[in-house]
C-alpha cells in the first residue's frame, strides 16, 4: 500500500482515517460440503444473497465517512478468487497472503503494522469476511459511536444483545454505560454451556462477542507487545520480511512459521484494560452452522428453507438445498440435507456443529472432498473432474477469454485434449496449432505445453489424464502470468 486514499467512503476526515481490515482467512468448515478449504463460505454465493458473505463484507463500509483503502488478510490459496471478487464489486484492496492460518491475533497484528507504515496512525475496523449484517444504517450508527471512543485510546468491540441461550458464542458482560455510547466491558467468558448461556440472557447484562472491533492500529499495537510479546516480536520480523508486489504481499513462511496461533481475544482484549463494547442490534448473524443459515432465511409454509431441484412430502422444519440433482424428502423434521456433485451431508438440525467432525475425518483419510469441489477455479478458467479411475481422470476445463494456463510439464502423466467449443491455441515443444471444435492433439509426458484462448468467449475442452500419478502436484511451470512460479 503506498498511500491512504479515500475509495469506499466520502473525503471527510472528522475523524482519524479509517482503515476495514477483512480477516478472511477462515475454512467454514461446519458448511462442508458447500464450504470447502479452497472455496469456503465466505466466497460462495449463499441462497437469497446477492454477491457472496466478503463482498457483502466490503459493500457495508461505503457510505462512512474517511474510509480508506481496505487490508484484507487471506490466504494465499485463495488469492485469485479474492481479487476477482473485488473486481466484480469494484473495490481496491491491499492484500496480505497468508501460507497458513495463526489466528486472528497475528493477522491483525500484521495489518496493523502494515497500516502503520504508511506514515500516520489511522483506526483500523476489523471485520471477520463472513458474518450477516442486514441493517447497514444500524451498523453505521454503532461504528461512529466506536470512532469516538477509539479516538480516546480505547480498545472497542462489538457486542450483540443475545437472542437466545447459543452455546457457541462467546459473551461479553457490560459494566458502566460511557457517556455519548458504549459501555465498559467487565469481563470476557467463553463460550457456556446451555445453562449458564440461559443464565446469561435471562440477567440481561451479557452481550455475545461479535468478533468485531475498532481502535487505533498503535493502541492494539500497543497492548499485543504487552500482553503478547512473542507474537508482537515475530510479527514485527515477519512484517519486515514481506515480499511485496502491486496489489499483494505475501506473509514469508521463513519467520511466520515461528509464530504462536492465538486469537486477539486470548492475545490482548482478556487481558487489556479500558475495553469497551457498542452493542449492535443490527441482524448480526455469524453464519456458522447450517442451523444458523436455516434461521436467516425465509421459510415457507412448513417452516422449510428449499432451494435446488427438491420435492418434500410432511417434512417440517428443514433446512434442504440440491445443486445437481432432485432430492426428495419424505416424513422428516428439522433436518439438514445438502447435495453437491460430490456429496451428500444429512444431519439433524439442532446437531449441526457436529459437520465439522465430519471434515476432521476427511482430513484423517485424506479425502478429496474436504479441500475442493469437482469443480475447481483457477486464475484462468475452470476445471471439473467427470471421472477417474485407476491410471486415468477425465477433467471438462474452460479456459476465459484473453487467458492462458501456464507452460508447464507433468512427469507422471500423458493428456489428450479434446476441443468442445472456441478455438484454443496449444504449444507442445516446439509445436503451435490452433484447435479447433471436434479436433484433438496429445500431449506427451514431459512435453513442455500451454493452452492459451485468444478470443472474446470462453472456450472449453475435455482433457483425459492416463499416468501412474495424477495429483494436481505434478506439475512443473517455466512461464506463468499469475506469479506462481516457484520463489
Amino acid at each position: 500500500m503506498s498511500e491512504i486514499k479515500p475509495s469506499l467512503g466520502s473525503s471527510s476526515l472528522s475523524f482519524a482515517t479509517l482503515i476495514p481490515v477483512v480477516i478472511s482467512g477462515g475454512v467454514g468448515s461446519r458448511l462442508w460440503p458447500v464450504s470447502r478449504a479452497l472455496l469456503p463460505k465466505q466466497y460462495i454465493e449463499i441462497p437469497g444473497m446477492v454477491g457472496s458473505l466478503f463482498q457483502n463484507t466490503l459493500e457495508r463500509v461505503k457510505g462512512l465517512d474517511g474510509v480508506a483503502e481496505p487490508i484484507v488478510v487471506c490466504s494465499e490459496e485463495h488469492r485469485f478468487v479474492v481479487a476477482e471478487q473485488l473486481r466484480q464489486i469494484d473495490v481496491g484492496a491491499q492484500l496480505l497472503l497468508e501460507p497458513y492460518g495463526r489466528n486472528t491475533a497475528p493477522a491483525i497484528a500484521l495489518a496493523a503494522m502494515e497500516a502503520m507504515a504508511l506514515g500516520e496512525d489511522p483506526l483500523l475496523l476489523v471485520l471477520p469476511a463472513d458474518h450477516l449484517i442486514e441493517d447497514t444504517a444500524s451498523l453505521h450508527r454503532a461504528i461512529g459511536i466506536a470512532r469516538t471512543l477509539a479516538m480516546s485510546s480505547r480498545l472497542v468491540t462489538f457486542g450483540i444483545p443475545p437472542r437466545s441461550p447459543e452455546i457457541g458464542y462467546g459473551y461479553l458482560q457490560q459494566g458502566d454505560e460511557i457517556a455519548g455510547g458504549g459501555v465498559d466491558v467487565v469481563k470476557f467468558v467463553e463460550k457456556p454451556d446451555l445453562a449458564t448461556a440461559q443464565r446469561y440472557v435471562d440477567e440481561g447484562d451479557y452481550l455475545w462477542n461479535s468478533g468485531m472491533f475498532l481502535f487505533r492500529a498503535s493502541v492494539f499495537l500497543k497492548h499485543l507487545k504487552i500482553h503478547a510479546t512473542d507474537i508482537h516480536e515475530t510479527c514485527t520480523a515477519t512484517h519486515a520480511a514481506l515480499e511485496r508486489e502491486t496489489d499483494f504481499a505475501r506473509i514469508p513462511d521463513a519467520e511466520f512459521h515461528r509464530c504462536r496461533s492465538d486469537s486477539i481475544d486470548y492475545a490482548v482484549m482478556e487481558k487489556a484494560g479500558g475495553v469497551a463494547a457498542v452493542p449492535l442490534n443490527a441482524g448480526w448473524n455469524d453464519l456458522g452452522a447450517w442451523d444458523a443459515l436455516w434461521s436467516v432465511q425465509v421459510k415457507d409454509g412448513d417452516d422449510n428453507v428449499v432451494s435446488g431441484d427438491v420435492l418434500t412430502e410432511e417434512v417440517y422444519g428443514s433446512y434442504i438445498q440440491s445443486e445437481s440433482r432432485l432430492v426428495a424428502a419424505v416424513g422428516v423434521r428439522d433436518a439438514i440435507i445438502i447435495e453437491t456433485p460430490d456429496a451428500v451431508l444429512v444431519a439433524n438440525r439442532e446437531d449441526a456443529q457436529g459437520v465439522k467432525k465430519i471434515v476432521d475425518q476427511l482430513q484423517a483419510l485424506g479425502r478429496s472432498e474436504r479441500l475442493a469441489h469437482r469443480r475447481e477455479r483457477r486464475p484462468w478458467g475452470s476445471f471439473e473432474s467427470l471421472a477417474s479411475g485407476q491410471g486415468f481422470q477425465v477433467k471438462r476445463i474452460v479456459v476465459n477469454p484473453r487467458s492462458s494456463l501456464s507452460l508447464q510439464s507433468h512427469q507422471h502423466r500423458a493428456e489428450h485434449w479434446v476441443m468442445l467449443t472456441g478455438v484454443g491455441r496449444v504449444e507442445c515443444d516446439e509445436k503451435v496449432i490452433d484447435l479447433q471444435p471436434n479436433e484433438s492433439t496429445f500431449i506427451p509426458k514431459g512435453s513442455k505445453h500451454r493452452l492459451s484462448n485468444l478470443g472474446d468467449a470462453p472456450i472449453e475442452l475435455i482433457e483425459v489424464q492416463v499416468g501412474d500419478y495424477l495429483g494436481e502436484d505434478d506439475i512443473e511451470r517455466y512461464e506463468d502470468n499469475y506469479g506462481r512460479l516457484p520463489g
